[in-house]
């Protein structure tokens, strides 16, 4: 089932922005990711199996700061 979720973290510069792209982009099962928000400081990830909690502490390894703001299912 194809799930969509919403990371918030925290941005020190543009290349936190480039960090949280290829953690998620390279977590099994995602197929779309973009950088979301007003001040651009939030992930969407759009994937099918994606586990969200797996996802959220790689990027606090990496990033120092991640939370999952919201998870939806898409579609049947």
């Amino acid at each position: 089932m194809m799930q969509k979720i919403y990371l918030k973290f925290r941005v020190h510069r543009d290349k936190c922005r480039t960090k949280a792209m290829k953690i998620a982009a390279t977590a099994p099962g995602v197929t779309k990711v973009s950088i979301q928000g007003e001040e651009r400081d939030h992930v969407e990830v759009i994937g099918d199996g994606v586990d969200s909690v797996c996802l959220t502490r790689a990027m606090r390894k990496k990033l120092g700061s991640a939370d999952i703001v919201k998870v939806e299912q898409m579609g049947s």
